[in-house]
């Protein structure tokens, strides 16, 4: 049964897509089943996979809502191998219909129990923000990877997200779990960056991943190409990375004991 993980922060431009494409990609070449859930209503991470979000046959919309089963939306990415439930700005009107609907918060819980079985893992791309949409991705999930950008305003960002995680375990998901931050967009040059990663090791200890993830022009370039890094440039030093973390996360799962998952409750 996969192990569902959403990439959430609700501040932006954090790396959080950037984090989903690429380390599905990465885990896809380590021959494990991935799935990729674009959650977001930009459709940033179904352009980054090489998928035309105005040219979707079936409505995202529709498939949150439980009147397209997910099977049918499924686009599979190659030649990276892992497969996607693409978004577009249909995501918006999903998230105003949700309120009127009968256990909102667990419509993707619901539409994953139809799919989940094929796959190792599951990683859902949040919205930047607490909306309906992250907070069925944070109900659905039994861990979350928190991408961090090594910057003045992040821990008071790490604060309210914490908080955020705190809520949700208490009201809908008590078996959410925080998988590990990672610091993206890294540059060891900087004084600041390296005084925030310091006290991000201090705060959070080993769940903070030792993978660090540069600033890097190639895995600036890849979405523009529809592609993730490891097949626009392997040599480069973002997809390197990335695959240094989907190594690292792998050692963590047999390493970590889990709880036994339940066959209909949050991950």
């Amino acid at each position: 049964m996969a192990r569902i993980i959403a990439i959430a922060n609700q501040k932006g431009g954090v790396g959080k897509t950037t984090t989903c494409v690429n380390l599905v990609a990465s885990l896809a070449a380590a021959r494990r089943r991935v799935l990729l859930i674009d959650l977001d209503p930009q459709g940033n991470a179904t352009m980054g996979c090489g998928v035309d979000k105005r040219a979707l046959v079936v409505d995202p919309c529709d498939v949150l809502l439980g009147e397209v089963e997910p099977a049918a939306a499924l686009v599979r990415v190659m030649p990276a191998g892992f497969d996607l439930l693409p978004a577009n700005d249909d995501l918006t009107a999903a998230e105003v219909r949700l309120m009127d609907v009968e256990r909102r918060e667990r419509r993707l819980t619901e539409v994953l129990a139809a799919v989940r079985g094929n796959y190792d893992f599951v990683f859902i791309d949040c919205p930047p923000a607490l909306n309906m949409l992250t907070i069925n991705a944070l109900t659905a999930a039994r861990g979350v990877i928190v991408p961090v950008q090594c910057e003045y305003y992040a821990l008071e960002g790490l604060s309210s997200l914490m908080d955020t995680l705190a809520r949700i375990r208490e009201t809908v998901n008590p078996k959410l779990e925080l998988e590990g931050l990672l610091r993206t967009m890294y540059d060891a040059r900087n004084n600041l960056a390296n005084e925030v990663s310091e006290q991000l090791k201090l705060h959070f200890g080993e769940r903070l991943y030792n993978t660090v993830i540069p600033r890097n022009v190639r895995l600036a370039e890849a979405p523009s190409h529809g592609l993730p890094v490891l097949l626009y440039d392997r040599a480069s030093r973002g997809a390197l990375a990335y695959l240094t973390l989907a190594g690292e996360m792998l050692r963590r799962q047999r390493t970590t004991p889990r709880t036994v998952e339940m066959s209909n409750d949050g991950g």
